[in-house]
């Protein structure tokens, strides 16, 4: 397995793959380190579908609140050492872990500090998440942009834990025209319900347990516990150790909140859990 931290480096690996076989298919999986079993779907989804298979990991400042000047952004676990691990146990070919110069050559150093072009999501990036998080999807599709411009991938793999990531990343190849396919793949939760993530690492034991009363809300919602959204909210809101931002009925293509009855809702909510940020989503059949 090849550890390539240049974007040099990547597009030559690329285009060495590429020469050696008849129409090779290369498959991406975009990731910030911290890799758990959810990425490890992602990855054996990649490993299944294509003759060579790249995995990502950089913590991408441009997504974090500041740019990065936060302590979500400081505190973000890293170590490449054990996702390179990780990875080479799933038959990855390759790693790319560049450096924030590296793909954004001047961040640390000039006044603006970020780049001067950055991809717009307008009002599928300003809302749920966006509305807590401005700017937050911009960062994500510039350097997913960024990414697919330097590894030029067949196929690229998301969690559909990251349900509104997903919407605009889709919504990003289809308007720009990129020839890449988006794969989302099902969430992979712990055996308590809680939803894989990175930011899993940083609960304590009973911050871990009141995570759980996410994922057993939107199940309730799904199930008919609760009359509406609002009627669930207000449950998730009164549960011990949570903090509630939003829970939401809505399309998942394209976001917008949905009339009671509708078929293929998606039930999205966030929340703090001590100092972590979660997010969780349900596929509704139907919902009252």
């Amino acid at each position: 397995m090849h550890i390539i931290h240049t974007v040099s480096d990547m597009r030559a690996f690329c285009a060495q793959s590429r020469s050696g076989m008849a129409a090779p298919s290369i498959g991406l999986v975009p990731t910030m380190g911290a890799l758990h079993d959810g990425h490890a779907s992602l990855v054996r989804a990649a490993r299944a579908d294509n003759d060579i298979v790249v995995a990502s990991v950089f913590v991408n400042p441009l997504q974090f609140t500041d740019l990065g000047d936060c302590d979500d952004y400081r505190n973000y676990p890293r170590d490449l050492d054990a996702d390179a691990e990780f990875l080479r146990g799933l038959g990855v070919d390759a790693v790319f872990s560049p450096s924030v110069e590296e793909m954004y050559p001047g961040f640390n150093t000039a006044p603006d500090r970020h780049p001067q072009i950055w991809v717009r999501t307008g009002r599928m990036g300003e809302i749920l998440e966006g509305a807590s998080r401005p700017g937050h999807f911009d960062g994500v599709a510039t350097v997913v942009t960024k990414l697919f411009q330097i590894i030029q991938p067949d196929r690229a793999y998301f969690g559909r834990k990251d349900a509104q990531q997903l919407a605009i990343i889709q919504a990003l190849v289809r308007d720009l025209d990129m020839p890449v396919a988006i794969h989302g793949l099902p969430i992979v939760r712990g055996d308590d319900g809680v939803a894989e993530s990175s930011r899993n690492l940083r609960l304590s034991v009973d911050e871990r347990r009141h995570a759980t009363a996410l994922s057993q809300t939107l199940f309730g919602l799904r199930d008919g516990k609760f009359a509406s959204a609002d009627e669930a909210a207000e449950h998730l809101a009164s549960c011990e150790g949570v903090e509630l931002d939003y829970l939401r009925i809505v399309d998942p293509a394209d976001l917008r909140d949905v009339p009671a009855g509708t078929r293929q809702a998606l039930a999205l909510t966030a929340a703090w859990v001590g100092p972590v940020r979660l997010i969780d989503n349900l596929a509704l059949e139907a919902h009252e």
